[in-house]
């Protein structure tokens, strides 16, 4: 994590190697392995095949796996790169599916979120967060294109800048922003005056990967009130229907 730190990486990125750094010693607790040096090749073929990631997901912890023997390998903790024999799942770079959600789509999930209604009182089913907490969660990702996980760990203080919204860190070490309108920067400041600044948290969990499930399950009733969809519907597709919106106003025409 030391490394991690040290390399500046943002801040949803260093929990997801905080989250598989978490899984790993679980791991290695559950089989009495206390040392690195004592991990061999059988355990970590156990370790891969107990994930239950999907394709994709599976590949990039893998590849963080992969990266962590290695580093421990030159400083010399291990003796064999015991993972270098894994391969990521079949089929896993196949592209996903990029069709972004059509405008009567959106319609349909705008109004499920109204149909859902503000968050239920105790004694009668309970329910935390309500349509409108779904509308600012999808607003986010449909006009900032970003993805779902830094949507959860979205910071009001470290992403917004008047009507600015900090995307990332370019190759070259310069700040991507994209641009929103006042009546969201409204609506995210209206969440900051009662939430804190991260508006988006889910209880008092600092694990990325619990929280965003959370949000996904969040929106997947969302989607159920939205009726059917010719394809199913899933939280990155507001991320590709970002880039529809700014082609169709010309923005990525060049």
């Amino acid at each position: 994590m030391e490394k991690t730190t040290a390399r500046g990486l943002a801040n949803a990125t260093n929990l997801k190697y905080a989250t598989f750094v978490r899984q790993f010693q679980a791991f290695a607790e559950s089989r009495g392995l206390v040392h690195i040096n004592r991990v061999t090749i059988s355990d970590m073929d156990a370790f891969y095949a107990g994930w239950k990631d999907g394709k994709k997901a599976k590949a990039r912890k893998l590849h963080k796996l992969q990266s962590f023997i290695r580093f421990c390998l030159r400083r010399k903790w291990i003796s064999e790169d015991i993972a270098q024999d894994l391969e990521p799942p079949e089929g896993h770079s196949i592209p996903a599916n990029k069709t972004p959600f059509t405008d009567e789509e959106l319609e349909r999930i705008f109004a499920a979120c109204d149909r859902l209604g503000p968050p239920t009182a105790p004694g009668r089913g309970q329910r935390l967060w309500g349509g409108e907490d779904a509308k600012d969660f999808i607003y986010v990702m449909l006009y900032t294109g970003l993805r779902i996980g830094d949507v959860v760990s979205f910071d009001v203080d470290k992403r917004l800048n008047g009507n600015n919204i900090f995307l990332r860190m370019h190759k070259t070490k310069k700040e991507i922003y994209s641009w929103i309108g006042d009546w969201l920067v409204d609506r995210i400041q209206e969440r900051r005056k009662r939430l804190g600044t991260k508006i988006f948290r889910v209880g008092r969990t600092e694990s990325l990967e619990r929280q965003t499930q959370v949000w996904r399950i969040r929106l997947g009733k969302i989607f159920d009130l939205a009726g059917e969809f010719d394809e199913p519907p899933v939280p990155h597709k507001f991320r590709h229907t970002f880039a529809r919106i700014l082609l169709e106003r010309g923005v990525l025409g060049h």
